[in-house]
């Protein structure tokens, strides 16, 4: 079990914050187009879950696999977009997307006045918070096959 990467993308599809933890393989691009085509595609898939689904979906789309990895998502009221992708054997990482947001992102971005909203996510507190944050979870492995 392990993580690989998460991103933070604003309303705009600016990718805010970008870290790796136990990624294989690199993208082949640049950073820049990987986080372009990633907002790209999570705008298309949610648009289209959102017209395909029968019923009414309040929480619309959470995940996608494919036979290598699990794509979480989670979306705030404000337009913030948290992805994380975790090898198969993590069921569903919506619960630990919605902490870093309330408990790590509110707390030392939001109520740091000198953190500027919508600028990418420089802060140190901020950053090894969250490092410490996923190295602790039950599926994170540094080790990960």
């Amino acid at each position: 079990m392990t993580v690989h990467n998460l991103y933070i993308f604003d309303r705009n599809g600016s990718c805010l914050y970008y870290n790796e933890w136990n990624r294989k393989k690199k993208a082949g691009i640049s950073k820049d187009e990987e986080f372009k085509l990633m907002y790209g595609m999570l705008f298309s898939i949610r648009s289209f879950v959102s017209k395909m689904s029968p019923l009414d979906m309040k929480d619309g789309f959470m995940s996608f696999q494919t036979s290598k990895y699990r794509l979480h998502y989670y979306e705030t009221p404000s337009g913030l977009r948290f992805v994380m992708n975790t090898d198969l054997s993590v069921p569903n990482a919506r619960e630990t997307l919605q902490h870093i947001y309330s408990s790590l992102y509110v707390e030392y971005i939001v109520k740091n006045p000198v953190c500027v909203l919508g600028r990418a996510l420089d802060s140190e507190l901020f950053i090894s918070r969250l490092d410490s944050f996923i190295r602790g979870l039950p599926f994170y492995s540094p080790r990960a096959a």
